[in-house]
């Protein structure tokens, strides 16, 4: 992906993210951690079979890698997963989509102190307003102080999920990163059901709930998280965490198109906001120790 479609993957992964909400709709009744285990299996399958397909140089990786593929999936992945679900049983889920749609805002302030820079102003304001959008198309929902907890458990996984793969970006690439935390994150899962629900976790899904593991292992997992991963180290986690307010953009949108909802005066305002937002961060002047790290070149990037 060159750089300058960059912000068009990055847009295409949190849209495909956001379709994720209608399609898990029809495995509601599916135990949750098993079919996420099958689904990052899948995932992990597909793209380790690419990497592979395309000789990729092999590369080694260091303790320090390992420590932080093993650390991206238990948190970005599964942890993610965990407190999300547990979230749900002590909150409403806006209130849930309105705290873990402080994503961009945490990256805009977060990401670039990982770099040892400044947060730029203009992609902070750009941030809240994105994190406002979010919040509105959601609405603040109701729940319990535990809940609410619970919901910040879900961002701070979000977080990770980015954070902790800039570092391996630039060795390992994004076909890598994504694939070796979806395989590490699969016995976790199968744990984690094992442990909440039981053996009842451990059953054959239906042919309907098969295809739509399917659609969310290979799509919403495999493409989205490479499309996520090449973005990020070409715009930075301040930039490319923006897109992340397009993820209720995704689900609304997918929600109209398969006629299970309208879209409401609140919805429509959020997805303007959440537009405007990234727009003002994309427009960011590269100045000083604000800009962003450009891509090398003549230099093998692994893919």
């Amino acid at each position: 992906m060159r750089a300058s479609t960059a912000p068009v993957g990055a847009a295409s992964a949190m849209l495909l993210v956001g379709t994720s909400t209608a399609v898990s709709a029809t495995i509601a009744d599916y135990p949750v951690f098993t079919g996420q285990a099958m689904r990052y299996a899948l995932a992990a399958a597909i793209l380790l079979a690419v990497v592979g397909h395309r000789r990729s140089p092999r590369v080694r990786l260091t303790a320090r890698d390992v420590l932080l593929l093993i650390a991206l999936a238990a948190t970005g992945l599964a942890g993610f997963n965990v407190f999300l679900v547990e979230a749900t049983r002590h909150a409403g889920p806006a209130m849930i989509a309105a705290v873990v749609g402080a994503v961009p805002l945490v990256l805009a302030l977060v990401g670039p102190l990982t770099e040892r820079r400044r947060p730029a102003p203009r992609t902070v304001g750009a941030a809240i307003v994105v994190a406002l959008g979010t919040a509105v198309a959601a609405g603040l929902g109701s729940g319990s102080v535990k809940g609410f907890l619970l919901s910040l458990g879900a961002l701070a996984g979000e977080v990770a999920f980015s954070l902790l793969a800039v570092p391996l970006l630039p060795r390992l690439g994004p076909l890598r990163v994504a694939a070796y935390p979806a395989a590490l994150s699969v016995p976790m899962l199968l744990a984690a059901g094992l442990a909440l629900d039981g053996t009842a976790s451990l059953r054959l899904p239906t042919p309907g709930q098969a295809a739509a593991f399917g659609y969310l292992g290979a799509i919403v997992t495999a493409a989205a998280f490479f499309l996520w991963y090449d973005a990020l180290r070409r715009l930075g986690a301040d930039r490319a965490g923006l897109f992340a307010g397009l993820v209720p953009v995704g689900a609304l949108l997918t929600t109209v198109a398969l006629g299970l909802g309208r879209a409401g005066p609140a919805d429509v305002t959020g997805a303007l906001l959440v537009a405007v937002g990234v727009a003002v961060g994309l427009r960011q002047p590269r100045r000083g120790s604000s800009e962003p790290r450009k891509p090398r070149t003549g230099v093998h990037e692994p893919a």
